[in-house]
Formats: structure tokens, C-alpha cells, sequence
């Protein structure tokens, strides 16, 4: 072990004052502002051994939150991800004093300390780390945002029906429901379990992302109509709505009346999208569920909703554009959700779709309207693409960052689905083939796109149960 590990900023005292000579590794995913390279004091770069962009943050440099982060932290150190490059940090701390360097302010509440404390042998990861004996410490820690798989392996479903693939869109829509049943039920648990951390993530700056809860039900909701269960469907819609209720009001009060959040915009990111998300969904489920439920409640659900959601998708769109604008962005502070600003336009152009389906007399507002409103989105949403994937290009292309699975892909898969899906019936509505046309394929790219990351979910989940038994084995 090494005779001595400290952490400290690496915009702070020069390497002198470190106490004796000791490797210099810098811990941290970015490189520092503000530092050249050629004049760095740092002797190694082990950028994969820092917490994830989404661990980030969500700690958000909060004081609070520093025994949650360093917990999670500790989890981290011990999956693939992570497992590299920690084995080599420990190497080195086996053969040489360490000083570990971060761009972090507060260095004692950072995750240079909790790596100095580990490498100290004070922390294990892996008696942090639920094994394969203990699922009910992994589902204590299900994400915010788990059911963005819902939602995407839905919204894919509802397109494969949509072309006619009835078969591969049944068995799409049951894998939607198991992760549905696992997933629900696992929220509760968390909540009942550990109240103060998910209160604490209610709180955060990634609480929109609760909002999955009634974004997946009202997809599901939507789906079970085109197979004519009724009744299912009501019940999805029914408990969307009510989650729409709770948390579209919930999340927005939540965060105005918190006095411990961080006043910052660097804490706006792509799934605050999700609170017109939300909006919309209920929108769509309501306006499928319209045409063979007889009644007006259902129209003017829609329609409500509808208008609703198009409000909260331009205030939020200028928030997350005034984000990514005027402050700077890091390429691993770069999230998938920023993807979600493309699917936010797309699922309201389906629910425009789906209002002008009614049977006349159903709508408040006048169809053109509604058309013209849709065409305008649909063309922006597209718009948007180009410019997603240029990002995606300078993140991990230019500027290197890993390109591993994270849950984040699944804030990928239902935008894809959900343009591909709107394509499709915007085109069917105003009778331009050539939009239906494009929609099928794009429904087929989505389908592809789907089963690429439902493998890369897969084998990263097999890592991760090979990675703890093999821990279990060598801790015995």
C-alpha cells in the first residue's frame, strides 16, 4: 500500500508543496479549464476511474448529498465501467505515494477523497455492491428514470403494429409490461425503503425524469387500443393521468418552493423535457382511446392536453437552449436526454395526429389548426436530428468519451420510435404518402435500433453479475 494519499485541486497549491515526490494522477472524466496540458503538474490521466456523468449529476456538488454520492461511488468502482481503471489506480498506490488531482472546489467532498479513502483500504467497492443474492438492494436503487425502457420498448411496439409486424409488436409489448410490473412495484419499495433519498432525488436537478411513471402507463394505455382491450386500456390511462396529476403539478412545486437545490443552470438538462412529455402522453392515450369509447370527457382530455403540453414544450425548450448556449458544455456532461427535446416535438405531432382522427364535432380547436401545428413540429423535430447526431459525433468521436451502455440509451430509443411513429400518421392524416412512405422505414430503424440496445443492456447486466461473483469469490 502507499505511504501516503492526499487529494487536493489541481488549480491549487503547485506540486512542491505536496509533501515529497508522489504520482500525479489526475481522477477526474474532463480535462480542467483554464489548464494547459504541456503546463499540467499531472503525471497520469485515469479519466475512466471518475463517477459517471449521471452520478455527477446528480450530486451536483450538493453537501447534502455527499454520503449518498459516496456510496453510489464506491458501487461504481466495482462495475466493467469502472473496473480498469480503478485496478490500475490501486496498482499505483501499491508502488508509489499518490496525489490525486481534481478540478473539484470542495476536494474533501469530492470524489477524489472517496477514491484516496478507498485506496487507504478503508472502502471495498465490493461490500458496497449488491450481489446476486441480494435483488432487493438493487431495486432500493432503481433510477429515477427506469422506465424510459418502458416507454421505448412501447412506443416501438405501437410502431411495429402500426406497419403490421403484429407478432414481433405483441412480443415487444410484453416485455413492456414485465419491465412495467418489475418497475412500479420496485418505486414503491424505494419509497416506502428510503424516503430521505428519494425525496433527495425529487429534489434534484434530474426530477422531471419521475415523470416516467405516467409517460410509460399512458403509452401502454394507447398501445392495448389498437388491440381492442378496452378495459386495459382504461386502467393504463386512468393511472397515467393520475401520475400526470401528482407529479406534473409535484415536480415543478417541488423544485420553486426547495430552498436546497443548487441555483444554477447548469442543473438543466434534456429530462426536464419529460414534464411535456407527460403532458402529451396523456393527450394521445386519451385521443386513441376516444374513438371507440362514445363521450366527450376523453376529446377535451385530449385536446387539453394537447395545448398543455405544446406551452411546457417552448418554456422548457428555451430553459434547455439558454442551458446549452450561453453556459458551457462539457463532452461527459453532454446526456442522452438532450434527445429527448427531439422526441418531446415528435409525441406531440402524434397526439395532433391522433385529435385529427376523431370523428368531427369531437374538437375544440379548428383542424387546420391542429394540422399546422403538427407540420411545424414535425418539421422542427426533424430539424433537430442533424444536429443530435452532430453532438453525438463531438462527444465520442472528437472528444473520446467512451461510447459503453447506460440507461440514458433508452432516452434515445423513444425518441426514435416516437418520430418514426408521428412520420407515420402525420402522413396517414393529411393523405401525403410520401410521409407514410418515409414513417414505414423509419418505423424498421427504430425496431433495429431498439434491439441493439436491448443487446447492450443485456450483456452489460451479464458483466455485471459475472463482475459480483467473482468478487464474492475472491472476498471469501
Amino acid at each position: 500500500m502507499a505511504k501516503r494519499i492526499i487529494c487536493r485541486g489541481i488549480h491549487g497549491q503547485p506540486p512542491a508543496e505536496d509533501g515529497g515526490p508522489a504520482e500525479r494522477v489526475l481522477v477526474d472524466r474532463a480535462w480542467p479549464d483554464g489548464v494547459r496540458r504541456r503546463d499540467a503538474p499531472v503525471d497520469r490521466w485515469l479519466r475512466d476511474v471518475a463517477p459517471s456523468a449521471g452520478l455527477q449529476l446528480w450530486y451536483g456538488r450538493h453537501p447534502r448529498r455527499f454520503g449518498e454520492f459516496r456510496r453510489r461511488y464506491l458501487v461504481e468502482l466495482g462495475d466493467p465501467a469502472h473496473r480498469g481503471s480503478a485496478a490500475r489506480l490501486r496498482d499505483l498506490a501499491g508502488d508509489h505515494s499518490l496525489t490525486l488531482l481534481t478540478s473539484a472546489r470542495d476536494t474533501d467532498r469530492s470524489h477524489a477523497a472517496v477514491l484516496a479513502e478507498w485506496l487507504a483500504g478503508q472502502e471495498d467497492p465490493r461490500t458496497a455492491r449488491p450481489g446476486p443474492g441480494r435483488p432487493r438492494a438493487a431495486l432500493d436503487d432503481v433510477n429515477a428514470a427506469a422506465l424510459a425502457f418502458v416507454m421505448g420498448t412501447g412506443i416501438v411496439s405501437t410502431c411495429l403494429y402500426a406497419d403490421g409486424a403484429h407478432v414481433l409488436s405483441a412480443a415487444l409489448l410484453w416485455v413492456a409490461l414485465a419491465g412495467f410490473a418489475v418497475l412500479v412495484p420496485a418505486y414503491g419499495l424505494r419509497l416506502v425503503r428510503h424516503r430521505q433519498r428519494f425525496v433527495a432525488d425529487l429534489l434534484g436537478p434530474r426530477a422531471f425524469a419521475f415523470l416516467t411513471l405516467a409517460i410509460s402507463s399512458n403509452v401502454l394505455g394507447a398501445r392495448f387500443v389498437l388491440e381492442g382491450h378496452l378495459v386495459a386500456a382504461g386502467a393504463f390511462l386512468a393511472f397515467g393521468t393520475l401520475m400526470w396529476l401528482v407529479l406534473d403539478y409535484g415536480v415543478p412545486l417541488a423544485l420553486i418552493t426547495s430552498t436546497r437545490r443548487e441555483p444554477a443552470l447548469d442543473q438543466v438538462n434534456g429530462t426536464w423535457f419529460l414534464w411535456a412529455v407527460a403532458s402529451e402522453s396523456v393527450a394521445v392515450g386519451a385521443a386513441a382511446l376516444a374513438r371507440p369509447v362514445p363521450g366527450h370527457a376523453l376529446p377535451v382530455l385530449a385536446v387539453v392536453c394537447w395545448a398543455v403540453g405544446l406551452v411546457q414544450y417552448l418554456l422548457t425548450a428555451g430553459i434547455v437552449l439558454a442551458r446549452l448556449l450561453v453556459r458551457p458544455v462539457r463532452p461527459s456532461g453532454l446526456m442522452t436526454s438532450v434527445w429527448i427535446f427531439m422526441g418531446a416535438a415528435a409525441i406531440a405531432v402524434l397526439a395532433g395526429a391522433r385529435l385529427v382522427a376523431l370523428p368531427q364535432g369531437s374538437l375544440l380547436p379548428a383542424r387546420p389548426l391542429v394540422i399546422g401545428s403538427s407540420v411545424v413540429l414535425w418539421s422542427f423535430s426533424s430539424w433537430l436530428i442533424p444536429l443530435l447526431l452532430a453532438l453525438g459525433v463531438w462527444r465520442h468521436v472528437l472528444r473520446r468519451v467512451p461510447l459503453r451502455y447506460e440507461l440514458g440509451w433508452w432516452n434515445l430509443v423513444f425518441p426514435v420510435g416516437m418520430y418514426a411513429v408521428a412520420t407515420h400518421e402525420l402522413g396517414r392524416v393529411t393523405g401525403a404518402s410520401w410521409m407514410t412512405a418515409a414513417g414505414r422505414w423509419e418505423i424498421w430503424v427504430a425496431a433495429v435500433f431498439w434491439a441493439v440496445v436491448f443487446a447492450a443492456m443485456a450483456v452489460a447486466a451479464a458483466g455485471r453479475v459475472t463482475g459480483a461473483r467473482r468478487a464474492a469469490a475472491s472476498a471469501r
